[in-house]
């Protein structure tokens, strides 16, 4: 039961600190870190690129060397 808690503690500040860092609600990731653990984290990735599609747009060219 304690690693499950702490699991779930140390999600909430990861999540927080990486949505500080994308610019996302932080509070709502920290939150739904604390409530699900890890398993929050396809959820993060896939807002995290819509956020960042959004912030970019849709059709811009993106080369990566």
């Amino acid at each position: 039961m304690f690693v499950l808690i702490s699991l779930s503690l140390l999600s909430g500040v990861f999540f927080y600190v990486e949505s500080v860092k994308w610019g996302m609600n932080a509070k709502y990731w920290a939150a739904l870190a604390l409530v699900i653990g890890p398993f929050v984290f396809p959820l993060f990735g896939i807002a995290r690129h819509i956020h960042w599609r959004r912030a970019v747009g849709f059709n811009n060219l993106m080369v990566e060397a």
